[in-house]
């Protein structure tokens, strides 16, 4: 399965999208801090990276600029409790496959992370 890369300022939100998706089949790891998510993407290079809008030093659309210039091929889903148009706008233009809103619904996670992975 995929390897899955996730990065939110709140340890427990990511540790809830691992028990999600590790039921699945996937190897994921959770990260709070934005460095060293860079760092395992430029080590491991992870098949998807599920990224929180709002975290400690830089945004989440910034850590995504920073991913796809270390991976073009990583593919990205956005995470974010506070959903704007602009938001969503600069995520796709950069690259991200999907934008899902707070608080995480199981099933839309489980078939977004489906549907990334196989296109």
């Amino acid at each position: 399965m995929a390897k899955i890369l996730v990065l939110d300022d709140i340890l427990d939100a990511g540790i809830l999208i691992k028990k999600i998706l590790a039921k699945k089949g996937h190897d994921v790891y959770p990260f709070t801090e934005e460095e060293e998510a860079l760092q395992f993407a430029r080590e491991k290079r992870p098949d998807l990276a599920i990224l929180d809008i709002k975290l400690k030093k830089m945004s989440g659309v910034e850590v995504l600029e920073e991913i796809k210039k270390i991976s073009p091929e990583i593919r990205v889903i956005m995470l974010t409790g506070y959903p704007t148009i602009e938001t969503a706008r600069d995520s796709l233009r950069l690259g991200a496959a999907e934008y899902c809103v707070k608080p995480i619904d199981k099933n839309e996670l489980e078939e977004k992370v489906a549907q990334v992975l196989s296109s």
